[in-house]
């Protein structure tokens, strides 16, 4: 089943340089100078409130970059989403799925720690604003934009996309490392968070390469910032 998986998309895709280098430009230029430099601070100026806004910026990105790649990538060519990993994945995966969960959070642990003892800390504006007003609406807020919707669309994005078009040209080794890095870029500025995000950068791109399908790295993914967001307003 892996190697019928593997040799279904791992091969080659359809994709040229130019929706590769088209797309990195809508996120690089679109999202993370135009969202997060222009459209967040207005968002926090409207709704007095970083929480809120970090949601609703969460949101903004989501349909951009979801929107760019149905725009640019799979309706031109004819493709459905099934080319960036929205499929069934093997049942018998659900162990690993743990695992590698298990994997994500002990290295991450092990990252903050690190990170911790040179005196940075992986909190942003949204965190501290979640524990200034913890109750059930801003912890399900929290839950909602970086448990559901933040996995959903970077798993689409970084994993179905930038990673398979890297893996049908670099092979696995190499692909792993510059789609983790993509990732660990776009989430400039939260310099503080870049080691977490590069180590779930691979971990959710291996994850990937194994099922062939995103959804067990966006269960992952949901899961553990879902757990991070829970330890956030009970700290």
């Amino acid at each position: 089943m892996e190697m019928h998986i593997a040799e279904k998309w791992t091969k080659e895709n359809k994709w040229s340089w130019r929706e590769f280098l088209a797309l990195m430009l809508l996120e690089f230029g679109g999202v993370v100078w135009f969202v997060k430099h222009g459209l967040q601070p207005l968002y926090e100026a409207r709704l007095d409130n970083s929480l809120y806004a970090g949601a609703l910026t969460g949101l903004t990105i989501a349909v951009i970059l979801l929107t760019g790649l149905y725009l640019i990538a799979l309706r031109p060519l004819g493709l459905s989403w099934n080319q960036v990993g929205i499929r069934c994945f093997p049942s018998s995966y659900w162990g690993k799925i743990i695992l590698w969960f298990l994997i994500l959070t002990i290295l991450s642990i092990t990252a903050v720690i690190i990170t911790g003892y040179m005196g940075n800390t992986v909190d942003n504006s949204k965190t501290e604003a979640l524990r200034e007003q913890v109750n059930g609406l801003t912890v399900c807020i929290g839950i909602l934009s970086a448990g559901v919707i933040s996995p959903v669309y970077e798993e689409i994005f970084y994993r179905g996309f930038i990673y398979r078009w890297l893996r049908t040209r670099t092979g696995k080794g190499l692909s792993l490392l510059i789609s983790s890095l993509i990732f660990t870029a776009a989430h400039y500025p939260t310099l503080n968070a870049m080691p977490v995000n590069f180590i779930s950068g691979i971990i959710f791109a291996w994850t990937y390469e194994r099922t062939g399908s995103v959804w067990p790295a966006i269960l992952i993914h949901g899961a553990f910032n879902s757990i991070a967001v829970i330890l956030t307003a009970l700290s």
